[in-house]
């Protein structure tokens, strides 16, 4: 055990993951830097809209296609747009000594969370995934922290021993595809320990939200923060069936985003925001511009929503 007590405003974040947790698109100017002014633009829109928790530099930021200053700017100009009713989870991440830095930076700019992405390494155990974060938690113990797991082999024992040695712990962005393991993992770690993020948006939130989730990511949200904030309102609800039509409705959008392992989830969000003329369509490699059919399609889907 650290040793540490928990700070008294942990209370607000833990509510502040059980929410619609949106995850911010990057612009890029026609010059390929990020676009500042779009961007806060695109923030205002997500807070106009009633979004109260932000994650710059998440997977639908491309968080690893950002050069270091520019995952520093991203959050920096969410907290100078975020005003005191929002929360702010930054993502951080890669080589253990950046993701420290990157989560004292966040510290020292204002964010009250951070978001831990998955570490990237060919070989990752099951103790050294427990080190990883515990160097993370231990080096801001001011601020909540938030594992983002994707890995269906990681056993829920090591997040409970993980919350055991870091008090500020609070929750988990829990992105395997399969309710059923995602329910023993949460028994394992500790149901009411931590707060339960369901990590796969609003194609997965109706599934993990009986097994314990009290919140879900979104890059959705960008497009349409009005259709997430439904989805939540009925899920807190327990109206399923009207948590089932909105998920009908937003269905073909997340398959497309979903399919060939996730190929086009930045994509097709960046196209749907430009069919809106809120942003540019250009995407980083590894990602990249939809063709021209799927650009039709996704105009043609959102056009379907009326915004």
């Amino acid at each position: 055990m650290t040793g540490r007590t928990e700070p008294r405003d942990f209370t607000a974040l833990r509510t502040a993951l059980a929410d619609v947790v949106a995850i911010p698109v990057t612009p890029f100017a026609a010059d390929g830097s990020v676009a500042r002014e779009e961007y806060r633009a695109l923030l205002h829109r997500l807070l106009d809209g009633g979004v109260r928790t932000l994650t710059p530099n998440g997977n639908t930021g491309e968080f690893y296609a950002l050069a270091p200053e520019e995952r520093r700017l991203t959050v920096e100009l969410t907290l100078r747009e975020a005003g005191d009713g929002s929360t702010v989870l930054a993502g951080v991440g890669h080589d253990l000594p950046t993701a420290i830095d990157a989560a004292r930076h966040a510290r020292d700019t204002g964010a009250r969370m951070v978001m831990v992405h998955q570490p990237v390494h060919p070989y990752v155990s099951a103790e050294g995934w427990v080190d990883y974060h515990r160097a993370v938690a231990d080096a801001v113990p001011e601020l909540g922290v938030v594992p983002y797991i994707r890995n269906p082999r990681l056993p829920g024992g090591r997040l409970a021993e993980l919350g055991e040695l870091c008090p500020n712990v609070l929750g988990a962005k829990y992105a395997v595809p399969d309710p059923a393991v995602f329910a023993a993992f949460a028994r394992d770690a500790g149901l009411e320990r931590f707060v339960w993020v369901a990590g796969l948006a609003e194609l997965y939130a109706p599934a993990y939200w009986p097994m314990g989730a009290t919140g879900f990511t979104s890059g959705l949200v960008n497009v349409a923060p009005a259709l997430s904030l439904r989805m939540l309102r009925a899920l807190r609800d327990g109206d399923h069936p009207a948590a089932v039509r909105v998920w009908e409705q937003i269905r073909p959008f997340e398959e497309l985003r979903a399919a060939d392992q996730s190929a086009d989830n930045v994509s097709v969000v960046k196209e749907a925001l430009c069919a809106l003329g809120l942003c540019r369509r250009e995407v980083r490699p590894p990602s990249r511009v939809l063709p021209a059919e799927l650009q039709a399609r996704v105009a043609e889907l959102v056009k379907g929503w009326d915004l």
